[in-house]
Order: C-alpha cells, then structure tokens, then sequence
C-alpha cells in the first residue's frame, strides 16, 4: 500500500499560512530589456513603471498598515540603488526585505557567473542602505539554476522562486519557500500600453473569486498561500479594493499562520519539515530524438513519419 502523503506541520497547530510578498520590480525589468537600446525615447512604459516607487508602493505600505500584517518586499539592486528611499522605509515599518536580482536580469539570458555578481551587488546595496543582510532570495521571472541554488545555500540563503509543492520544501540544501503563477497580480493586470505585444488587463471581480477559491482549498489541504503582487501593478486603485477585500475574508479565519517568507523558511528549516519534505536538485531529463505521438507507436502499429 502507497504511504500517505505526510501532512505539513505549521506553528501552533495552526492550519495553513499565508504571505503577502511584493516584487518591487519598478522600472528595473524594462531597462533590463532596453539595455541593447541606447536610444529608446519612449516616455510611456516608462512613467507607467515609476508610478510604483512614486505611488503605488506607498498605497500597498498603508494597506499592510491598516490591515495589521508584515510583508516581504523582494527588491533588485537596481531599483534600491535608484530609490534609496525604499529599503529603510520598508524595514522602518517593520517588513521583511528579500533579495530579487540586480537588474531584474532574466536567467536564461544571463550566466551563473553573472548571477554571482548581481547577487553580491544586490548584498552590498542592502547592507549599506538598511544595514541589514537579507535572509532571502526570489529570482526574476521565477526561474533557477542547479548553479543559483548552490550559491544560495553557501551563503545561507533561503529561495522563493519554484513551485514543486504547495508548502515548504527543501532543496539542494535550500529552504525552499514556493511561489504560485495564478496568484500573482501581474499574469492578470501586466498591461503596458504602447503598441507593444502584450494582454489586456482583466476586471479584478473574477480574479479576486478565483484567489479566493485557491484560498479556500489550500487553507483546507493545509498549504502555504503565497500572494504575489507588484508595486506598479496592484498599487492602483482598483487592486487596492480588490487586495482589501482578500484579506478581509483570510484574516477572518485565526487557525491560518500570517507570516513573512522569511519566518516561513526559519519555520521550515527548524521543523521535522525540513527532512520529510526533501527533494534533490534535478535537472530536466533529455527525452532524446524526437519520438512520435501516434497513438499507435508502441502497440505493435505503425507510426506516422
């Protein structure tokens, strides 16, 4: 008989967790996309992006006050060097800062080596502005290397960037503290404007039924619900409603643990967690030459060239 899948074990028996994360992307992923571009003029995607660091982000640290909760703020270098501002306003209120890349470099277009660089860029940036060195890591674009996580777990590092449970999990060595696509604000509302390949933003009344499903189900499977949000992007008007109205309805339920990301992966890496929920770091594995999906390839059929 298949063993049952072990169930994860949060502080004080409590049921599920909730964090509430925001990538304070700014303009940072745009000029990482622009740098090849030395000449781009264009004001739009521009002003859109700063509305962030000028107003949004302000917006989501007065909901996180009214609503009494702390949140973790993943920041790249670039942005925290542009708005010296941010990281001693975050921590002044009492908020978790992650590490989030240097210039919002994207993986597949840069090298591990690269990523070192960023990393302790980013490290010295955060020292020197906050005088804090940061317990966390999320990759932009939430991608990874077998090589980013090394580096992770040499410097002590815990990750928020893959998605192989719904609950903590441990990793090459790293507490591994799982992000989720269909509640992130950006796959929804990432509109840009200008002409450029992209999709329009959806009404907020579906999305926020659909998060509050997902909420329901994990907080009934005993999971980690990780909402993701982007200061140009929810810290509008209309997201802000929307973001109210979520935490009204979890804050309403006490058995759910409301928790930084940072006191996620301390919880994790303390608890019998950490060794039930161990996986290795597995590269994806090579199906070879193309194979045919014929139905009949393997049965004793003939396949379709």
């Amino acid at each position: 008989m298949t063993a049952p899948r072990p169930r994860y074990e949060w502080p004080e028996g409590r049921k599920s967790a909730f964090s509430f994360t925001v990538d304070v992307d700014a303009e940072a992923p745009l000029l990482w996309t622009l740098r090849d571009e030395p000449s781009y003029r264009r004001l739009g995607q521009y002003e859109q992006r700063l509305y962030g660091p000028r107003a949004g982000i302000w917006n989501l640290l007065d909901l996180l006050d009214r609503f009494g909760i702390k949140g973790t703020f993943f920041v790249p270098g670039l942005v925290a060097e542009t708005h010296p501002e941010l990281l001693p306003a975050f921590v002044e209120r009492g908020h978790e800062i992650g590490l989030h890349g240097y210039f919002h470099e994207i993986v597949s277009q840069s090298s591990d080596e690269e990523f070192v660089a960023a990393l302790d860029a980013s490290l010295a940036i955060f020292k020197a502005q906050a005088g804090i060195v940061p317990k966390g890591f999320r990759s932009p674009a939430w991608e990874m290397t077998p090589g980013m996580l090394a580096e992770l777990a040499r410097r002590g590092l815990y990750d928020s960037s893959l998605m192989g449970f719904d609950h903590p999990y441990t990793i090459g060595g790293v507490a591994e503290v799982p992000v989720q696509w269909t509640i992130d604000d950006a796959v929804y509302f990432k509109f840009a404007g200008g002409g450029v390949d992209n999709w329009p933003p959806m009404a907020p009344g579906p999305i926020l039924d659909g998060w509050l499903d997902e909420w329901e189900v994990i907080h009934r499977f005993g999971g980690l619900f990780m909402l993701t949000v982007h200061d140009w992007i929810s810290g509008r008007a209309q997201r802000i409603r929307m973001l109210e109205r979520l935490l009204e309805r979890i804050l309403a339920d006490k058995s759910v643990w409301i928790a930084t990301v940072g006191e996620i992966a301390a919880h994790h890496a303390a608890s019998a967690n950490a060794g039930r929920f161990a996986v290795p770091v597995e590269t994806p594995p090579s199906i070879g030459p193309r194979r045919s999906l014929s139905p009949l390839a393997g049965r004793g059929g003939t396949a379709a060239p």
